[in-house]
């Protein structure tokens, strides 16, 4: 009797959960989910009954099964997270090469600057690419042909006699960063439990920062070996071989499959991603059909004239893209990438010689790589306002920056390059953390119909400005000296955009997209009244 009791009681629960778990994922309450799930089960064993051998080959997967499906999970965040080693390699790297590489090549200064400015610039065309590659391909497959892109422009590079074949390497390099760029956040999002997602999209992140840290420590390493330059400007061959076997175990976004009308296909892999005994993995699996299918009919309907056109004529649509697009250009135009790019070359300028400058470019990339950590455990808590405030401590490692080079070198030299590399530390630091910020803000701040488009232009926008600000330093410097440069020009551009941020930036911390709906529909002016009374109510309960 305890026995039956004990039955119905646990039938009562589970009948509680799924009621609750339909209510939270907006299904009808009389839908019968194991039924449906039954469906969803049939059709993935029909599926690979059909699945040609052909078509197997071209899904490039060797297909991995674990008993906890958190592994593959785990697996699959970490690995593509790990394409932004590539990426923050690649930007690095030239650092240091470009020491050998000048008198090798015969580079001219203009020359000189292209070749570290060409990367980003590829990188706009790759941004462009992402989106049609991530619709006929897939995520997954987007980032094995970024893979591509990379080997066969890192092979150019280290094989490169003339400047004209390093140009095309660096070049093709970035159509590989910007492909990835835009797919790997895409990929994680799509394919990983909600309680981890933000945790691995933001290990992207720290990829970079520590990709940036790996290119100074290879560069230190071949300095001293005869044509060491070819090596560092060829060590993403075996960084993007070891992605493209891992990527290869890992299988393509279930969300992805479903947009493409391949549910059995889909169910098999949401199986091996998610706990299936779980009622709400279930019930998931069913509402992201439903959901996705309303977007496949709604995509039917509209005209993509009309998405673009609703970006620019809407004004909420038309505030997000301003105050995003601002966002991008405040992480670009301070000088980030320029200083990363020619690190070596500023070492020398305070006054350590071409071996010192290349170990010592390890200092601005650890304060970066340093610098990101915080972002990533704590931006959540504070808000994307205060996190917005490290643009002050940044600044002020700008001023310390210009000073450095203004303190005489003969006189006191160890003043100077204490300055100096005070002033680095703080700025790469600071920015490390205030980075992160480029690709939150514009993803909160997009409608839901525009977001696809707002993105692909902010992301255009990052490499663009990272290609003008790179192009631009030698003849920068020349013309304003690395003060004027650094403390004038980048630390001006920091403190507009402090006061910028903080009449104009809105707060989107743990707002619903109909909050952010609202924060957007206001106008300028009025935003700016909330942000000051803000202020206020903050000064006097400090």
């Amino acid at each position: 009797m305890s026995s039956f009791k004990e039955s119905v009681s646990e039938s009562s629960l589970r009948d509680t959960r799924v009621d609750e778990a339909k209510t939270d994922f907006n299904l009808p309450p009389g839908m019968d989910v194991d039924e449906e799930i039954k469906k969803y089960e049939q059709l993935s064993q029909q599926t690979k009954k059909e699945t040609s051998l052909i078509r197997k080959l071209m899904k490039f997967e060797i297909e991995v099964n674990f008993k906890n499906t958190n592994t593959l999970v785990t697996m699959l965040g970490v690995f593509a997270a790990a394409a932004g080693l590539l990426s923050g390699l690649d930007q690095s790297i030239i650092s240091g090469a470009s020491i050998g590489m000048r008198p090798a090549l015969h580079l001219t200064d203009d020359q000189d600057s292209l070749v570290s400015s060409l990367m980003p610039l590829g990188a706009m065309a790759g941004s462009i690419l992402m989106t049609p590659l991530n619709e006929y391909f897939g995520r997954k497959m987007s980032i094995i042909i970024s893979c591509v892109w990379y080997t066969i422009g890192s092979a150019l590079c280290a094989g490169s006699h003339t400047h004209n074949l390093m140009y095309a390497g660096r070049f093709i390099l970035g159509v590989g960063v910007g492909i990835e760029g835009g797919c790997v956040g895409i990929y994680i999002s799509e394919s990983v439990p909600a309680s981890v997602r933000g945790n691995l999209v933001s290990l992207y992140q720290f990829s970079i920062a520590l990709g940036e840290v790996l290119g100074y420590a290879v560069a230190a390493m071949f300095f001293e070996v005869k044509g060491g330059w070819r090596y560092m400007v060829g060590s993403s061959l075996v960084f993007s071989t070891i992605l493209l076997i891992g990527v290869i175990f890992l299988p393509e976004s279930p969300r992805y499959l479903v947009y493409k009308e391949r549910t059995g296909e889909a169910f098999s892999v949401w199986k091996r991603l998610r706990d299936i005994n779980d009622i709400r993995n279930k019930i998931e699996f069913i509402d992201m059909n439903q959901t996705i299918g309303q977007e496949i009919q709604r995509k039917k309907e509209e005209n993509t004239i009309q998405v673009w056109s609703e970006l620019f004529a809407i004004p909420r649509n038309r505030r997000a893209l301003v105050y995003a697009f601002i966002m991008v250009t405040l992480g670009q135009i301070t000088g980030a990438n320029a200083i990363m790019y020619y690190m070596s070359t500023m070492m020398g300028r305070i006054g350590f010689d071409e071996k010192r400058s290349v170990f010592m470019s390890l200092v601005g990339g650890g304060a970066l790589m340093l610098g990101s950590i915080p972002a990533v455990l704590w931006m959540d808590r504070f808000g994307r306002r205060t996190w917005g405030m490290n643009i002050i401590f940044f600044f002020f490692g700008l001023v310390l920056v210009g000073v450095g080079y203004a303190i005489p070198l003969e006189t006191h030299h160890q003043a100077a390059e204490g300055t100096y590399l005070t002033g680095l530390i703080l700025y790469m630091g600071f920015f490390g953390s205030y980075a992160c910020l480029t690709w939150v803000c514009p993803s909160e701040s997009f409608a839901v119909r525009t977001r696809t488009i707002g993105m692909s232009i902010c992301s255009t926008a990052l490499y663009l400005w990272t290609f003008v600000v790179t192009y631009n330093f030698n003849k920068m410097q020349k013309a304003m000296t690395y003060t004027g440069l650094t403390l004038g020009f980048y630390g001006g551009i920091a403190f507009v955009g402090f006061i910028y941020q903080l009449l104009f930036m809105p707060e989107t911390k743990d707002k619903t997209l109909e909050e952010i709906d609202d924060l957007f529909s206001m106008s300028s002016f009025d935003l700016m009244k909330l942000n000051i009374r803000s202020l206020k109510r903050f000064w006097r309960i400090t």
